[in-house]
């Protein structure tokens, strides 16, 4: 290969990321990984992909609530609480972020996330579920999968 081929071939993530993936949830620990993520995205000049996953069928589908009406609620405050976040930082930090929705279960929603919007990185929060320790979180569960580099954020 000679030096104009090789200068023009791409590699993500060589040079740091430039789209980092963050999944969010409205929990605790999902809202310091946005956080965390985003003073990555800030200081690498990256884009800020936040991720919402609405679940496909949650326990209240079986007893009658409407499903899709609670996650449209539930990504609508979501993106209003890092609007307000950011608006507040406007004039110290400038971050370039997007919100995106996608629907299943939480590690195949930041799978199909994370390779639709080309991630270089993904960030989570640990989980705060007791049962995920036995079972595996969503973290460990990426991490497995060796597709890109993952912080679990506490």
């Amino acid at each position: 290969m000679t030096e104009e081929q090789h200068a023009h071939r791409f590699e993500r993530g060589t040079d740091g990321p430039k789209v980092i993936v963050v999944g969010v949830d409205g929990s605790d620990s999902s809202l310091r990984a946005a956080a965390y993520a985003g003073g990555l995205a800030r200081r690498q000049r990256a884009l800020l992909a936040v991720v919402y996953v609405k679940p496909v069928m949650a326990a209240g589908a079986v007893l009658g609530v409407p499903v899709a009406d609670t996650t449209d609620e539930i990504a609508e405050d979501l993106v209003q609480y890092i609007r307000d976040a950011a608006e507040r930082v406007k004039d110290i930090f400038d971050v370039r972020w997007e919100f995106h929705t996608f629907r299943g279960d939480p590690y195949n929603g930041l799978v199909t996330a994370a390779d639709e919007l080309k991630a270089d990185a993904v960030v989570v929060g640990a989980s705060e579920q007791s049962g995920h320790r036995i079972i595996g979180s969503v973290a460990i569960r990426l991490v497995k999968a060796g597709r890109w580099p993952v912080t679990v954020v506490p």
